[in-house]
């Protein structure tokens, strides 16, 4: 058998679950196969895209940064492991993603208790932070927006072996978050680590694009 030990191992992407307080991880969720594809978009926070008036001193004004959603789809696959190896086939990892979108059974019985002593204001249910890793240059702050489950494949109890996870994220930005909360600053880490990228990109010359210069005299560019 040959063996290749200069291949690198690939990096998995994956959702890691923080307590936001002590910036330490609860959960981490490896994706068993990379996706492969992303679908990203990316929409300005314009300050006059609202405005009906036409205000022309709002035109290339921001109002914070843009809202960015992500959306892909992951494969989680169990049918080359024997019951021994996976009694309930992929229920766990089906579960584990179900969690991030579903607060836990003994937070809801506390509202329950508060609802019972009259309480008249029950504050919603915060969830841990959420982070999305796509390598090391990009770890997100993200709320997932959707979660849609197709199991594809079955033992004889029924315990699903195969599944295609379609997940849609919304990243966190400083929109979002409070001054001083995790999510914020990391979100000012990703920003950063935008902005070196960015610095990085080659520079192109105006000549490329049949240009000498820009002018605003008579007769355009």
């Amino acid at each position: 058998m040959t063996r290749y030990p200069d291949i690198p191992k690939p990096t998995r992407s994956g959702i890691v679950v923080v307590d936001p307080r002590r910036g330490t991880p609860s959960q981490v969720i490896v994706m068993q196969f990379n996706p492969d594809s992303l679908e990203r978009s990316i929409a300005p926070q314009a300050a006059g895209a609202d405005n009906s008036s036409g205000d022309r001193t709002e035109a290339l004004r921001l109002k914070g940064p843009a809202v960015e959603t992500w959306k892909f789809t992951a494969e989680v696959d169990a049918t080359d492991q024997f019951d021994v190896a996976a009694p309930d086939g992929i229920h766990p990892q089906l579960a584990a993603l179900e969690m991030l979108v579903n607060p836990a059974g003994a937070r809801l019985r506390e509202l329950e208790a508060l609802a019972a002593l009259g309480t008249l204001e029950v504050t919603p249910i915060e969830s841990p932070l959420t982070l999305f890793t796509w390598g090391n240059k990009r770890v997100l702050p993200v709320r997932l927006t959707e979660l849609s489950v197709t199991e594809e494949a079955f033992d004889v109890n029924l315990n699903p072996l195969r599944a295609a996870v379609a997940i849609g994220m919304r990243v966190l930005t400083t929109s979002d978050l409070p001054v001083g909360h995790r999510g914020y600053d990391l979100y000012l880490a990703h920003l950063a680590q935008k902005e070196r990228l960015a610095g990085a990109a080659a520079t192109g010359r105006l000549s490329a694009l049949g240009l000498t210069g820009i002018s605003t005299g008579t007769g355009g560019i």
